[in-house]
C-alpha cells in the first residue's frame, strides 16, 4: 500500500484496451471517480484513441519522430505522479496496441538513458508509483503459479522498475470472461475502493 495520499496526488490512467466498449473502459471510469472523489488530480490516456504508428521501425538506431498524441502522453506520464496502467492479459501479454505504445514513449533520454561505454542506466521515472490492473480469464493466483505472470514481469520488471518506478502493485480481476453483472459491479467498486487509499 503506498502511503502518499491520493489528495496529493497526480495521477495518469493508461487504458490498453483496444476496444472502447470493454469491461476495461468501466474499470478506468471507477479507478478515476474515486481517485477524484479523494482529491487527486486525473487524466486518463485510452491508448487505443492515439493516432500513432506502434511499429518501432528501426529499433533504436533511429528515432521515429513523435506524433502528436505520443507527446502529450509523454508529457501527462512526466507529469504525474502515479501511473495505472489497466488492460487484459492476452496469450499470456499485452495487447499489441499497448507495447507499440510503450515502445514507441519509453525511449531513451525520456524514460531512462545508458551511461556512455557503461552497462549502466540511469532511470528518468525516480519518484513516481504505479499500479497495474489487469483482467484475465482465468484467476490471478493460476496466471501466477502456471505461467510466471508475464505480463507483469515484462510491464512492471521490464519496464517501469527499469525506469526508476521501484512501487508497483498489481491487482487481478478475473475471471471475467465467466463473469455476472454482479460479480462486475463488485470489481468496479473494488477498483473505486483501491483508488481511494
Amino acid at each position: 500500500m503506498f502511503k502518499q495520499s491520493a489528495t496529493m496526488r497526480k495521477i495518469v490512467i493508461l487504458n490498453g484496451h483496444p476496444n472502447p466498449t470493454s469491461f476495461n473502459v468501466g474499470l478506468v471510469e471507477a479507478y478515476a471517480k474515486g481517485a477524484q472523489a479523494n482529491g487527486a488530480s486525473v487524466k486518463i490516456i485510452t491508448i487505443g484513441h492515439l493516432v500513432f504508428d506502434p511499429n518501432l521501425r528501426f529499433g533504436y538506431q533511429k528515432r521515429m519522430e513523435l506524433e502528436p498524441d505520443l507527446v502529450q502522453a509523454i508529457d501527462d506520464i512526466k507529469w504525474a505522479d502515479h501511473l495505472v496502467w489497466i488492460h487484459p492479459v492476452w496469450w499470456g501479454g499485452l495487447p499489441a496496441l499497448m507495447k507499440g505504445f510503450i515502445d514507441r514513449t519509453f525511449l531513451p533520454g525520456i524514460t531512462y538513458q545508458y551511461r556512455e561505454n557503461s552497462m549502466l542506466w540511469d532511470k528518468l521515472l525516480t519518484g513516481k508509483t504505479a499500479h497495474i490492473i489487469t483482467t484475465l480469464d482465468q484467476p490471478g493466483w493460476y496466471y501466477r503459479l502456471m505461467y510466471g505472470r508475464p505480463s507483469v514481469n515484462q510491464l512492471k520488471k521490464a519496464t517501469l522498475q527499469f525506469c526508476g518506478i521501484s512501487k508497483v502493485e498489481v491487482t487481478y480481476i478475473g475471471i471475467v470472461r465467466q463473469s455476472t453483472l454482479l460479480q462486475r459491479e463488485k470489481w468496479l467498486k473494488r477498483v473505486e475502493k483501491l483508488a481511494m487509499r
